[in-house]
């Protein structure tokens, strides 16, 4: 069996993309606005990956949304190892939404949506030194690094670009607080109810143009 592509670790190499880049896709169920939002418990998250080819301990740790789209079971997301970022998949409950950010890339930015569908359990890829992101430092008595397990819920028509976000982050603007651009290194951060709203109608706005 081929290693398991890894997710991004600590943070993007860079995060300022060129040019604004046309991604088409299709949605799965639930597709509508209302079917990803809604309860008033549920939590927002944002989870990176690298959609290119990069080399970790001799792993290719690509992993896109088509490959998690792909995916028939629960996808365990793996490989992070920031403990800003292992404290909020710990604070993940099933049923939490998470955008899916395209990261280290050309353009990067958020391209879907998916589901939290296990929550947190010990990461055991950081106990196995032929792994991408092996952590001698941890094992199975010392259980540092944790992960979730997550499922595929929509592919955005158009990507959201970190530019395009970027445009928000202002005084006063929809996306001034959002942790995504305060802290642009890290993996998995969080995403305030008004920001996923306001982001789910900015997917929603380019297709239905």
């Amino acid at each position: 069996m081929p290693p398991r592509k890894r997710k991004t670790a600590a943070g993007d190499a860079s995060e300022e993309p060129p040019a604004k880049k046309s991604q088409k896709g299709t949605k799965a169920t639930p597709s509508t606005h209302a079917a990803l939002t809604s309860p008033s418990t549920r939590n927002y998250w944002l989870m990176k990956a690298e959609p290119t080819t990069r080399l970790e301990n001799g792993h290719d740790v690509k992993f896109s949304i088509d490959d998690l789209a792909a995916r028939t079971r629960p996808e365990p997301w793996d490989g992070i190892r920031n403990h800003v970022a292992k404290n909020n998949l710990l604070a993940m409950k099933r049923g939490d939404l998470a955008f899916f950010y395209h990261s280290n890339c050309k353009v990067p930015g958020i391209v879907g949506v998916m589901e939290i569908v296990q929550e947190a359990s010990p990461d055991e890829t950081a106990w196995d030194s032929k792994s991408a992101y092996y952590d001698a430092k941890s094992g199975p008595d010392k259980r540092t690094w944790y992960l979730v397990h997550v499922e595929f819920r929509r592919k955005f028509k158009d990507i959201v670009g970190l530019k395009e976000l970027q445009g928000y982050k202002g005084n006063g603007q929809a996306l001034e607080g959002m942790q995504l651009l305060k802290q642009s290194r890290l993996s998995v951060s969080k995403v305030a109810e008004k920001e996923w709203e306001f982001i789910m109608g900015l997917a929603e706005g380019k297709e239905a143009e």
